[in-house]
């Protein structure tokens, strides 16, 4: 009797050590999906403040290179009439307030009531537009207390050096208003590990233990930061967290560092989910071990049952003890093969439903993340190109030119029905669809694309060696899906070269058998050209180019479906260059 309980003892607690393992098992699988949506969560929000915050300085630079504000500084000007043209700016883009200062920063014309601005600004942003750059700077206004984040733009004499700036502020509190009630609680801290911006108003002006403010938080109260306990599980920082309410009691905490405006986001991606999954997992295996030991139990009940009364029965009838033996022996055989026969079909049967679900559910996730990444990745380029032509479009307007402005919005609406195609051709890949594959002009393909980067070149300072063919290159394939390819070529050359000296993008079409179209850039070429084409493996910088590491991915898959191939490699004399091998559209494909 005391070995039948011990045995029945060590079943439970194999079984309590299996259920934990499985909920640990689940809780870790979830918590890959946990931190992946966090990751897309913490990125997109901090796009977006990057992106409005970029509006401001965008503002900066235009206003100082009109013609009112240089005038006004040179001493040639009237302030009403520039500081009209300044409450208009304000009130068109909702800045806190503008301000034109001469070199020494004394204010020469602002936003609002007259002698309500400051006779004087200085900052850091002051400090470097009088370096002939865009300054930037945060702090707490003293007298309203509002969250401020300035830009000063410098306005340049005819000759060329600084001769005086234009300073725009921005409300932080409004940009927040976009973002206040995502579900997720992201804030950013500035270089003072103090919380400057949240979508969460309690942990405004926080800090952790230890941090001292600095002079941009006067006039602000500085709050210790919410209890936590810190605790490492598969590489990845959880929290248990005393917050309040609206902050996740169990977090999984993420950061990102966003160097563009000098501060580092953080989120608290809730683990409920995660934790919900480990523990069903556990009480999934915990109730299938327990009604498996239950069936055993009975089923060793039921043996013993029957021994004993083989045994009374053979006591008692000794003449017939070998043939109830006999009997016996073929029984229990026969009982061992039929629980083995019905054991090894319900493992066969569990392990194909496991099967089936794991291929639906990866089938799913898949052709998600395809779908969600191509639109993200692709429609980017369009619409930047759209927002310039609207921009063109509408100082044509003021210029009082209609012809120019009736051009501009002509390239819009055909920028928006190639987006469309883009948006049916992404459907179509995600789907393993294609439309059919027909003769298409290279050469007029890579023109379409220098067309739409034309401006960003520029932007960026990027030299283009380009000699279009002197007569069509007919090759096989899609026309807006090779654009998509090209583009996405065109586009990694220009971020590789961004703030570098010398660049120079170079574009080459080779005719032949196959086809070869060369792409070659001035930049600090492939670190690791093994794994450029994998998906996800991106060394951009987020706020710099917005990459998600999905384009060269989605490029090689296109140009497969061409028939063709695609590679990259580094330039000895420094840069890398991609090459594209397409079929002759005259070229006789093998079926």
């Amino acid at each position: 009797m005391t070995r039948r309980w011990l045995v029945i003892l060590l079943y439970l607690v194999a079984a309590a050590l299996l259920s934990v393992a499985a909920g640990w098992g689940g809780f870790a699988s979830a918590l890959d999906e946990v931190e992946r949506r966090g990751q897309s969560d913490l990125r997109l929000t901090s796009q977006r403040l990057a992106t409005q915050l970029q509006s401001y300085a965008e503002l900066a630079v235009a206003l100082a290179d009109r013609p009112e504000p240089r005038a006004q500084v040179a001493g040639r000007g009237a302030a009403e009439r520039v500081s009209a043209l300044l409450v208009r700016h304000a009130d068109m883009t909702g800045s806190a307030a503008i301000y034109l200062t001469d070199l020494g920063g004394r204010v020469l014309a602002a936003t609002g009531e007259a002698g309500a601005a400051p006779v004087r600004l200085d900052g850091p942003e002051i400090a470097r537009a009088r370096q002939g750059a865009l300054g930037s700077s945060h702090r707490v206004d003293p007298a309203s207390g509002k969250r401020l984040y300035s830009y000063a733009a410098p306005i340049f004499a005819p000759g060329g050096p600084v001769m005086g700036i234009v300073v725009v502020q921005a409300d932080l509190r409004l940009i927040e208003l976009d973002w206040a009630g995502d579900p997720v609680p992201v804030f950013y801290t500035d270089s003072d590990g103090i919380v400057f911006v949240a979508n969460r108003t309690e942990l405004l002006f926080m800090r952790r233990d230890g941090v001292e403010g600095a002079a941009v938080h006067e006039g602000a109260e500085l709050k210790p930061f919410f209890p936590f306990r810190p605790w490492q599980a598969e590489g990845r920082d959880l929290w248990w967290v005393d917050g309040g309410p609206y902050i996740p009691g169990a977090a999984l905490h993420l950061t990102q560092d966003l160097p563009v405006i000098g501060m580092r986001g953080e989120a608290l991606i809730s683990l409920a989910p995660a934790l919900r999954l480990g523990a069903l997992a556990a009480a999934a295996v915990a109730a299938l071990c327990l009604g498996f030991g239950a069936f055993l139990f009975l089923l060793s009940e039921r043996r013993r049952a029957l021994a004993e009364r083989l045994g009374v029965e053979a006591r008692a009838n000794a003449v017939l003890e070998a043939r109830v033996e006999k009997r016996t022996a073929a029984l229990q055989a026969a009982n061992v093969r039929l629980e083995g026969e019905v054991r090894e079909r319900k493992e066969a049967e569990a392990a194909l439903r496991r099967a089936q679900a794991e291929l639906v559910q990866a089938g799913k996730l898949s052709a998600l993340g395809q779908m969600s990444a191509g639109l993200s990745h692709e429609l980017n380029q369009p619409l930047m190109a759209i927002r310039s032509f609207a921009e063109n479009a509408e100082s044509f307007l003021e210029r009082d030119k209609p012809e120019r402005a009736a051009q501009n919005l002509g390239r819009i609406g055909d920028l928006a029905r190639r987006m469309g195609r883009i948006i049916r051709n992404l459907r179509a890949f995600a789907r393993q669809e294609s439309e059919p594959i027909g003769r298409v002009d290279l050469g007029a393909v890579v023109e379409t694309v220098l067309e739409l980067v034309e401006g960003r070149m520029a932007q960026v300072g990027v030299a283009l060696d380009w000699a279009a063919p002197g007569a069509p290159v007919m090759v096989r394939g899609g026309e807006v899906r090779l654009q998509q390819v090209v583009l996405n070529l065109v586009s990694n050359g220009i971020d590789a070269m961004s703030g570098r000296e010398g660049a120079r993008l170079g574009i080459a079409i080779e005719p032949g058998a196959p086809v070869r179209l060369k792409v070659r850039d001035t930049g600090p070429g492939i670190a690791e050209p093994d794994r450029i084409f994998d998906p996800f493996y991106s060394t951009k910088e987020v706020g710099a180019s917005e990459g998600m590491g999905l384009g060269l991915s989605i490029s090689y898959g296109l140009v497969q479906s061409f028939g063709g191939n695609i590679r990259g490699v580094n330039r000895e004399g420094g840069g890398a260059e991609f090459t594209v091998e397409l079929q002759p559209a005259d070229m006789e494909v093998a079926a």
